[in-house]
């Protein structure tokens, strides 16, 4: 519907050149009555044509040349709202499309020719993944899904540094378990790593070794066992959520290669950098931020801007039409430094998008679980998808708008019930299947000749809800808002539930009981198509 409302506008713009002018919008009225869709255009320009907006709807309405058969009629509501009534036969066509496209349907080339990256999940390898990690994962993959929906070629990218102060403490941790199986007795400091996992790696390399590496330093073989073994495991994490990285990005390669030398030295080219107190300083403050910060510091050692934006500029330098970065909240206020240090170097930093999530709390019989890395009295994602299922967890870390903290209900998640979002999701698609089994044995089948029979108020309101998916996909993906699928998908199976509750199919007459079978099959296309995007399973039977 809102497709052919398009069409019709562009065609009419041609005569109304100031409909060019504006971004007016064809919403869904909150009230049935007021029509299917509703334009806001004639409000949008009143200041620019300095006339009455009910008096620009006329005018608007009069240059559309519409199809009396698609569109029933037009009215002008309230201040100058343009509301539209679509004829039921049209409405009913996207039965056929939805079935001829099948589990394409949705899909969209405005973006194709287009290369993406999306960075995502990028824990460094000293711990396995914690249910923050996951709401990062489950995201990132998920907007990774849209934008191939919407016809970008994505990239999955996993960025991670095994250097540093923190990979030295992972090995020292890793060696001293390691002398206690040999019976050395040690004080284990509170800030090292303390979870179990640590303790299963120093077993592994005492068990293979002996007391071999009795002299070993910590950060030799220590680091990088413990280093192959946790990205070995948090790659196993991430394809029990179906969850594939492309590229594995290694920060200590910027150094090798030369990009923070490289970085440092085209700062200095342009004088956006200077010396003080034995540090190099990024002069931010002309490039409009509050204050100028240290790049590298007085030992000589980058501060994490010098490194990102390097990494950056090789992201750039790939080609990447897009660039998406998913960080949690504590990045809040680090990630303008790099843009700002990306956009003095020349690069367009419109091409990066930064999504911030905010944090998850795990509620366990009414307790909040804390989490640490080192102190180990966290829930890992491992754990969670062994109490509730990898669609579970994947569905609820999408429902909700990543701008907000997320409480995770596991009494809700664990339940076989239509509380559960999930479940009755799946559900709704399995139902469908088994109708459709079921008609089989009547000897039944879906038609498309007598589509306009579909004239209730129920199977209207259903077919009107398949007509918003393939809007509800192009804006979930141009917006990065992966929960706008799950609010679509629960209305769509509620629509379907009211359908089948009024709509009988079995012991109706035939050519209506063949229309309402070919209606359930498309919603349980859509069912499908929406909860692929989301990577949850549907399955057939329940």
């Amino acid at each position: 519907m809102k497709e052919y409302l398009q069409l019709i506008f562009e065609e009419a713009s041609e005569k109304l050149s100031y409909l060019k002018s504006i971004n007016f919008t064809f919403d869904i009225p909150k009230i049935e009555s007021h029509g299917d869709l509703s334009s806001n255009a004639a409000m949008l320009l009143v200041k620019q044509l300095k006339k009455k907006p009910r008096d620009i709807a006329a005018e608007i309405i009069a240059e559309l040349n519409y199809d009396p058969k698609i569109i029933l009629k037009i009215e002008i509501a309230g201040p100058g709202f343009i509301n539209f009534f679509f004829s039921p036969d049209f409405v009913s066509v996207i039965i056929k499309n939805i079935l001829y496209e099948n589990e394409s349907y949705g899909k969209s080339k405005k973006y194709s020719g287009r290369r993406a990256n999306v960075e995502f999940v990028s824990a460094n390898p000293t711990g396995p993944l914690t249910v923050g990690h996951g709401r990062n994962a489950v995201f990132g993959d998920t907007v990774a899904n849209l934008l191939e929906w919407v016809g970008y070629s994505v990239d999955r990218e996993y960025y991670f540094n095994n250097a540093g102060r923190q990979m030295r403490v992972l090995g020292d941790s890793v060696k001293l378990r390691y002398l206690e199986l040999l019976g050395e007795k040690n004080n284990f400091p509170e800030d090292y790593y303390q979870g179990e996992y640590i303790k299963d790696i120093a077993k592994n390399i005492f068990d293979e070794s002996g007391n071999k590496y009795l002299s070993e330093p910590p950060e030799g073989i220590f680091k990088e066992k413990a280093e192959t073994q946790i990205f070995a495991d948090i790659k196993k994490t991430l394809e029990r959520l179906n969850i594939y990285h492309k590229i594995f990005f290694n920060e200590n390669s910027l150094y090798e290669e030369g990009k923070i030398k490289d970085a440092i030295e085209a700062f200095k080219t342009r004088n956006l950098s200077y010396e003080k107190e034995g540090a190099l300083w990024l002069k931010l403050t002309e490039l409009g931020n509050e204050q100028d910060k240290v790049i590298v510091k007085s030992t000589g050692e980058p501060t994490y801007r010098l490194p990102d934006i390097a990494y950056h500029i090789t992201k750039f330098q790939r080609g990447y039409d897009l660039m998406i970065d998913i960080f949690g909240s504590d990045h809040n206020a680090t990630y303008p430094d790099v843009l700002a240090g990306l956009k003095a170097l020349g690069y367009d930093d419109e091409k990066i998008r930064v999504l911030i999530h905010q944090f998850v709390t795990i509620m366990d019989n009414g307790e909040v679980v804390k989490m640490s890395t080192r102190k180990a009295n966290y829930i890992t994602i491992d754990q969670l998808i062994d109490e509730v299922g990898s669609d579970v967890v994947r569905y609820f870390f999408n429902m909700r708008n990543i701008t907000t903290h997320m409480n995770f209900d596991l009494a809700l998640a664990k339940k076989q019930s239509d509380e559960n979002p999930v479940f009755y999701l799946q559900y709704a698609h399995a139902r469908i299947a088994s109708i459709l089994k079921m008609i089989e044995k009547e000897n039944l089948n879906y038609s498309l000749e007598d589509l306009n029979l579909l004239t209730s108020n129920e199977e209207q309101q259903l077919l009107k809800k398949l007509h918003q998916f393939k809007n509800e996909v192009l804006l979930s993906a141009e917006y990065y808002e992966s929960h706008r699928v799950c609010t679509y998908l629960e209305e769509l199976a509620a629509a379907f539930h009211k359908f089948y509750t009024f709509c009988r199919i079995i012991g109706t007459e035939k050519k209506l009981a063949e229309a309402r079978i070919a209606l359930s099959l498309a919603t349980k296309i859509i069912i499908k198509n929406g909860l692929s995007i989301l990577g949850v399973s549907a399955p057939e039977r329940m």
